[in-house]
């Protein structure tokens, strides 16, 4: 029978905070999402499992996110912030049944969350992504790959500084997953279409440059995500094969319909390409986003959640809901955890009386039909603390419904690969749709630094790289120059929220790059490396990231020199 597929795409990423100091944006954030989403997520997939409930969630971590899972120091601060955390939930225990107040249960609620969280952390062996890789192997998800430490790849002035990005990026996968993945998150979720490539007239530098499916294609990926106004805006290309086979008027019709309507609820090409090259681009479904997405319309603004912004102090916890709209945070009400789970349930029960319209508007129309609704996987128990059950019931929903149907997104493309030929649109899925939150005026200073840097590297890495006395320097500026290309700190910046954290986070790694650059340069013509070695070693105790850079540069430098003829 025709079915609509649901895709359900958690991007998970932030940037690299180990050694970079605690509270309020060092390990503390990292420590934070991972008990506020990371392990409810795990523990949600657990109870799943156990039911046989079928899942099809496609699940993305970003390189430099997963390596700090992994790392031995996260494992130090995340066992100390479990402390913590249950220091402030004595500390308010004690205070409020001093007092005869009425959070006392809500203060053990939060102890007892604490005390299960960090017990499973110990079954899966303190391995968040094991536990995911784990759930990936007996086919309950699919585990996507992205850039290397989430560059804005639209904006990078130098086609190699995108092939690193992406050649990390998978190579880091294998490494922490044990295989190569077939999907890629771009960062941001920005695309850019071939053509000129000149974001800051007068400033960057003019060029024709290759569209990012080229770069995606170069690094084996088949397919990345896309939001809906950016296959609007594209110009539909036609029928893959149309003029090699000499397709039907029937085909040809298909063509003219999917070429007028540019459905999100389809999938389509973007690269010609034999079976093995071919990439293409599922599409964000506006519709269902906008649920859970929109700040006035969706979910988490119900006042039976939890209420993010207002925290008890000493200690932080959170003891209140978000309360009637226009509730002043003075005024929030008592959190009640029976009702805001509830609330959840039922929210899950509207999304899915949701999707199974589109599916009947949909499936009307055609034989098949896709909706693709990727979130970042931090909205989930961190931003919306209730996100965790809301998905837990979702999935118990659609498991009994016919019609509707949970699909990892490759176990999908693979059964129904697009024909339909479409050249996206550039933008993100940013604030107005295009690159403004990066490119903006807040922003907008870091990138002549960073587009200088790039040329400095890539003009300086060839004449050194094969020497085996600079190879830790090498590797070194390499972390560097991914480290300052995050896409995180523009972003930041044009929040307007802690953008001095960012500037100085952005003008950290420059400053470290160029020194490193500098030792390099020196030992082009005969200088002293002995001092860069040393800063090497000292920057790689605090920027502790990629094992694999060393290769991702050799492979990257190898195809770039041999284009060039040199």
């Amino acid at each position: 029978m025709p079915r609509l597929h649901l895709i359900l795409m958690l991007h998970t990423h932030l940037p690299y905070v180990l050694h970079h100091g605690r509270w309020p944006h060092g390990s503390d954030w990292l420590c934070e999402a991972a008990i506020d989403t990371y392990l409810p997520l795990v523990e949600v997939l657990r109870r799943l499992e156990g039911r046989r409930t079928p899942l099809g969630l496609t699940v993305g971590f970003t390189p430099v996110l997963a390596g700090q899972l992994r790392h031995p120091s996260f494992h130090a601060e995340l066992a100390a912030y479990f402390e913590q955390r249950l220091a402030a939930c004595d500390e308010a225990y004690a205070s409020q049944a001093a007092e005869g107040r009425p959070l006392v249960e809500l203060v053990e609620f939060w102890r007892a969350r604490l005390v299960r969280l960090r017990l499973l952390w110990h079954e899966i062996e303190r391995d968040i992504p094991g536990e995911f890789q784990r759930l990936a192997n007996v086919g309950l998800l699919e585990l996507t790959g992205s850039a290397a430490t989430h560059g804005f790849l639209p904006l990078l002035g130098r086609d190699e500084s995108i092939a690193l990005q992406l050649e990390v990026g998978w190579r880091e996968h294998v490494r922490t997953f044990g295989e190569r993945p077939y999907g890629c998150w771009l960062p941001e979720c920005a695309y850019r279409p071939a053509g000129v490539w000149d974001p800051l007239p007068g400033i960057s530098r003019a060029a024709e440059r290759s569209g990012l499916e080229d770069f995606l294609a170069e690094s084996g990926f088949r397919y990345f995500f896309a939001d809906a106004h950016m296959a609007h805006a594209g110009r539909p290309l036609g029928l893959y094969g149309e003029s090699f086979a000499g397709e039907s008027e029937r085909l040809a019709e298909e063509s003219e319909l999917a070429t007028r309507e540019r459905s999100p609820y389809a999938p389509y090409l973007v690269r010609r390409g034999d079976p093995t090259s071919g990439v293409a681009v599922l599409v964000r479904d506006p519709v269902s986003s906008m649920q859970i997405w929109s700040r006035h319309l969706g979910y988490p603004g119900a006042a039976a959640y939890l209420e993010f912004h207002k925290l008890r102090w000493p200690g932080g916890l959170r003891l209140w809901r978000v309360s009637a709209p226009g509730t002043g945070l003075g005024e929030k009400e008592h959190y009640d955890p029976e009702a805001a789970m509830a609330q959840a349930r039922e929210h899950a029960g509207h999304f899915t009386w949701l999707l199974k319209q589109i599916g009947a508007r949909e499936l009307s129309q055609r034989e098949d039909a896709v909706v693709v609704a990727p979130f970042d996987t931090e909205l989930f128990g961190h931003w919306w603390f209730e996100g965790p059950i809301f998905l837990e019931e979702l999935f118990e929903n659609v498991a009994h419904l016919a019609e509707l149907r949970p699909t990892k997104a490759w176990d999908y493309l693979a059964r129904n690969w697009p024909r339909q030929l479409l050249e996206l649109g550039a933008g993100s899925w940013g604030r107005g749709g295009d690159y403004s939150m990066w490119l903006g005026e807040a922003a907008r200073w870091t990138w002549p630094i960073l587009w200088e840097l790039e040329e400095r590297f890539w003009e300086t890495i060839p004449e050194v790289a094969g020497r085996g006395t600079l190879q830790e320097v090498v590797a070194q500026a390499a972390r560097e120059l991914l480290l300052l290309q995050a896409s995180d700190w523009q972003f930041i910046l044009s929040t307007g929220e802690v953008g001095d954290y960012a500037a100085l986070r952005f003008r950290q790694h420059a400053d470290d790059l160029a020194r490193l650059l500098d030792v390099l340069a020196a030992a082009r013509t005969g200088g002293d490396v002995g001092r860069g070695e040393e800063l090497a070693v000292e920057l790689r105790r605090r920027d502790d990231v990629f094992p694999t850079v060393g290769e991702a540069l050799h492979s990257v430098l190898e195809r770039y020199l041999s284009r060039r003829g040199t």
